[in-house]
């Protein structure tokens, strides 16, 4: 495939912009990084997924920078001038939306905002960006399409996600910007965040400690690996959206529009249960879980599950890593990484 000259990774020490940004360099791209190295956890670990996963490269630029700076944001996109933008960068996490609604609208909507004000002065041709499958909210209706209405959500992370998705398309509109979401399914694997299920349970069942299990365990989400996840973004960096020639004002379609945006499911097309999932990593440690059976959290939602065919028609792809075989890797890793045997 062609590659752009140069890439604008935004959470490029975070869990999936780390490994977007070495598949970027890696294809012949230059990126430069961004990231503001906060401490919503280990700051060490953003180092060294820095160090080890992005590595030494000739063509990678770190920049440590907040995202919702607009003076700063501006100044980076008058300097750097880029091709296009992966913009990955955002205050993560549902509970912790909750406890901290503030700062999920400082970084998600108006560090979202920063940058497509960059795109609208200097311009590029694509601008991608992280949404999140917890817009689908109060939907029932499985698996989730691009095509649905998203307009009840079930946290603020999940609303600010969905403000995104509704400033992306004004954008795309009124300034003919090729902008397209991304809606991930629950990414797991080598390097990933310590607030998400593997990481959770696999610190917890080596050292002894139950794990907390809600909806007791009744839960189904579409756990996507890594590299699937990375695959289909690298691939759409590379296919802006065309304006839907078909889109009917009367019959509004979400997932596309009469503008040069979409909307992107990334996730495995395939839910898997939570017990299945904690049995799976139990295999893989050699240890049974002591459980602690919990109810639903606040902002939670009980199953997810991926609609990929708009990715599969835009970019010949669909995620297919395996529970079992995403869990070994990411075991393998945790082993490495933490030197635990």
């Amino acid at each position: 495939m062609a590659i752009v000259r140069k890439v604008l990774v935004t959470g490029a020490a975070g869990f999936i912009g780390s490994h977007v940004a070495r598949r970027l360099l890696d294809a012949g791209s230059a990126v430069v990084g961004l990231d503001n190295l906060n401490d919503y956890y280990d700051v060490t670990l953003k180092q060294d997924r820095l160090k080890h996963v992005v590595g030494e490269h000739d063509h990678f630029k770190f920049v440590k920078l907040e995202l919702a700076d607009q003076a700063a944001m501006a100044a980076l996109f008058e300097a750097e001038g880029f091709d296009a933008v992966v913009h990955l960068a955002a205050q993560a996490g549902v509970r912790y939306s909750l406890e901290n609604p503030q700062a999920y609208v400082d970084s998600n909507v108006t560090g979202t905002l920063n940058i497509f004000e960059g795109c609208r002065n200097h311009p590029v041709s694509h601008c991608v960006f992280a949404s999140s499958s917890s817009v689908y909210g109060a939907n029932a209706s499985m698996p989730f399409s691009v095509h649905q209405n998203v307009d009840h959500p079930m946290s603020m992370y999940a609303a600010t996600k969905k403000s995104c998705e509704l400033m992306g398309h004004a954008y795309s509109q009124l300034y003919d910007i090729p902008i397209t979401g991304l809606r991930f399914f629950t990414v797991y694997g080598p390097w990933g965040r310590p607030d998400m299920a593997a990481f959770l349970f696999t610190k917890a069942m080596l050292a002894g400690e139950p794990i907390q299990v809600f909806n007791r365990g009744e839960m189904q989400r579409d756990f996507t690996y890594i590299d699937d996840i990375v695959e289909g973004v690298v691939r759409l960096v590379d296919h802006p959206p065309q304006p839907n020639v078909d889109w009917d004002r009367f019959s509004p379609d979400p997932g596309t529009s009469f503008a040069p945006y979409a909307i992107q499911n990334i996730g495995n097309h395939s839910p898997v249960r939570l017990m299945h999932f904690i049995e799976t990593l139990e295999k893989e440690l050699g240890i049974e879980a002591e459980k602690e059976l919990l109810p639903m959290q606040p902002g939670d939602v009980p199953a997810t599950y991926a609609d990929v065919q708009a990715l599969q028609d835009s970019v010949d792809f669909s995620p297919d890593t395996s529970i079992e075989e995403g869990l070994r890797r990411f075991v393998a890793w945790y082993r490495a990484y933490y030197s635990v045997a």
